[in-house]
């Protein structure tokens, strides 16, 4: 049984469609600017960075808190 969680944009969003959606938008240098992390900055992968990001969880937040940003700005 799903749960409707309308007070939760995240739900029903998969990681590696966030990634997608960032890679699209930005580069992966300018990922890297926006987030300080290796996995963006040294030979990046859609691969590589969902290995991190799913264990390292204030990575996956400010990713999470950019996707959100980013799909705001583009509605608007």
């Amino acid at each position: 049984m799903s749960k409707i969680q309308p007070n939760n944009p995240l739900h029903g969003v998969k990681l590696v469609d966030i990634l997608n959606h960032l890679v699209a938008n930005y580069s992966w240098e300018e990922l890297a600017a926006k987030i300080n992390i290796n996995c963006f900055k040294n030979n990046p992968s859609i691969k590589s960075s969902l290995s991190f990001l799913r264990r390292t969880p204030w990575a996956r937040e400010k990713v999470e808190q950019l996707y959100l940003k980013s799909i705001k700005n583009n509605a608007s």
